[in-house]
């Protein structure tokens, strides 16, 4: 065997070796009925045809590999943003297994979440017995400050009633009365990560502001949206209104539990917006949302509440950064100090020296609305053409925002944008209409290894490279980061092509 007690192989290895080979050739020959090998590359070879494209882009019936995630992934990232809450989510165990995994594989951190556990049986009768066993099993177990509930397909299929079946726990004893349990409807089967995020905000803060008496204050709340660069992100954020001299509640703030440190001390709950400060937001001036499409309904009732509101898209970058820094100021009165101002002028200056490397580059883009936005945005800010645009959770109203974006530049002149559309289709659209660059997350990986175009993985997920999440993309300091990112993976390139001795390397550059 290729392995032992003291030799064991890392599986990236051990499936290369001759007895694992003719394995898996034996396999194949014997169970799998495979086509030959000049089938599956005639047949490969026409799905990257404008035959297959055509063919591709009228499907309506079937979703392949869609860039979004569903609705209670984005309730369990909201609610983890509050002081000492434990995410309920009102559903089997297998989808929450799912969302604790899918955050704790990107974050390098534990995720905590619990299940109703609803089966067979709750799904014929209902689970409002899970749910009175489950508050109380959680409050009993976790000692929780707050427990967030959401929902799975499964009890939203049937219609189970969260409000009733809250109500009817406590009145059983599973917590006490005026225990704080926040609830949010977020059925997996319409909408993505951003709507379940925005919905479970809004159901927090509802029950929060519920009856409550507004006197309002110089404060300003702050929503930052789903994120994975939340950590970088959101302290970032803290340290830019600091300097400013803001008053603020940032409304979910992660930055803390998905990013405990190594210290002995197991911290299920760290950090978080303190459930009081919560309460209190109702008092602000304004509530600004760092992302649109994450929080159109939790605007609206800050808006009913009697608040200003604002909405800005992931603020990358020269202008995204801009424009939120002048809003803040303008409801305020504070001025933007020289600090900040010194930090945009350095990140003009790194673009200008750049710019010969990244002007003309062209790209594609995908994953959520709002950072499809910032980054095509940020990437004609560089020189560069945004030629490929894609949302699979983008709307109509979206594609009218970044087509007026793309007008606004003479580098988003050749941009297409594809709203709805999936990782599928985006494959065919590469193969026919190629781009120097892709950027997205993790499952990109697919599309760089099928087509040869370069990934930069700057969204959620990113599961095959670590600590990415602990770095800023907000911002003039975070614009540096994205900056370096693009520069790094064109310069990884060009040594690529560029490397062959004697044949190519006439352009293998040490100083460029």
């Amino acid at each position: 065997m290729p392995q032992s007690a003291d030799k064991v192989l890392d599986h990236n290895k051990l499936f290369h070796e001759p007895e694992y080979q003719d394995m898996l050739k034996a396999k194949r020959a014997k169970y799998e009925n495979a086509p030959t090998a000049p089938q599956v590359t005639e047949i490969l070879d026409w799905t990257k045809s404008w035959d297959y494209r055509e063919k591709n882009l009228a499907r309506e019936a079937l979703v392949i590999n869609p860039a979004k995630a569903c609705q209670p992934l984005g309730a369990v990232f909201a609610a983890a943003g509050f002081e000492g809450t434990m995410s309920f989510v009102h559903g089997s165990q297998g989808c929450v297994a799912y969302y604790r995994s899918h955050l704790s594989r990107h974050f390098k951190e534990p995720s905590s979440a619990v299940s109703s556990s609803m089966t067979e049986d709750a799904a014929v009768f209902g689970g409002l017995v899970n749910m009175v066993d489950g508050l109380a099993n959680t409050y009993a177990l976790y000692s929780p400050k707050m427990i967030a509930v959401s929902t799975t397909c499964m009890a939203e299929v049937i219609g189970d009633d969260l409000n009733s079946f809250i109500i009817q726990a406590k009145e059983k004893g599973s917590v006490p009365e005026d225990y704080d349990v926040p609830f949010a409807h977020t059925p997996a089967f319409v909408g993505s990560h951003v709507d379940g995020y925005d919905n479970m905000i809004k159901g927090i803060l509802g029950h929060f502001w519920k009856d409550a008496t507004r006197k309002e204050t110089d404060s300003i709340n702050i929503i930052p949206g789903f994120d994975g660069y939340a950590v970088g992100n959101i302290r970032e954020l803290n340290r830019m209104l600091r300097e400013m001299g803001v008053t603020y509640t940032l409304l979910s703030d992660v930055s803390d539990v998905y990013d405990t440190p190594s210290d002995g001390t197991f911290r299920m709950y760290d950090g978080g917006t303190k459930l009081e400060d919560a309460k209190a937001a109702v008092n602000a001036k304004a509530t600004l949302s760092m992302q649109e499409y994450n929080t159109k309904r939790t605007l609206e009732l800050c808006e009913k509440a009697g608040q200003e509101t604002a909405a800005f898209h992931y603020p990358m970058g020269v202008q995204g950064t801009d424009e939120f820094l002048m809003k803040v100021s303008d409801l305020s009165g504070k001025a933007i100090p020289d600090s900040l101002t010194l930090e945009r002028g350095r990140l003009v200056d790194a673009m200008a020296d750049s710019q010969a490397y990244l002007h003309g580059k062209t790209y594609a883009i995908y994953g959520d609305p709002d950072f499809v936005y910032a980054m095509a945005r940020f990437v004609m800010e560089t020189g560069g053409e945004p030629t490929h645009c894609l949302a699979t959770n983008g709307s109509k109203e979206w594609k009218a925002q970044m087509e007026e974006l793309l007008a606004s530049s003479p580098f988003g002149a050749n941009a297409q944008v594809w709203a709805g559309k999936d990782l599928w289709h985006l494959r065919s659209i590469l193969a026919t209409e190629p781009t120097d660059l892709l950027i997205g997350n993790s499952y990109g990986k697919y599309l760089e290894r099928d087509l040869g175009i370069p990934l930069i993985r700057l969204t959620f997920p990113i599961f095959d490279r670590h600590h990415h999440h602990r770095f800023p993309t907000w911002g003039y300091q975070g614009g540096l980061n994205v900056l370096v990112k693009l520069l790094d993976t064109v310069f990884d390139k060009l040594d690529t092509d560029t490397g062959k001795l004697g044949e190519t390397d006439i352009s293998f550059d040490l100083t460029r």
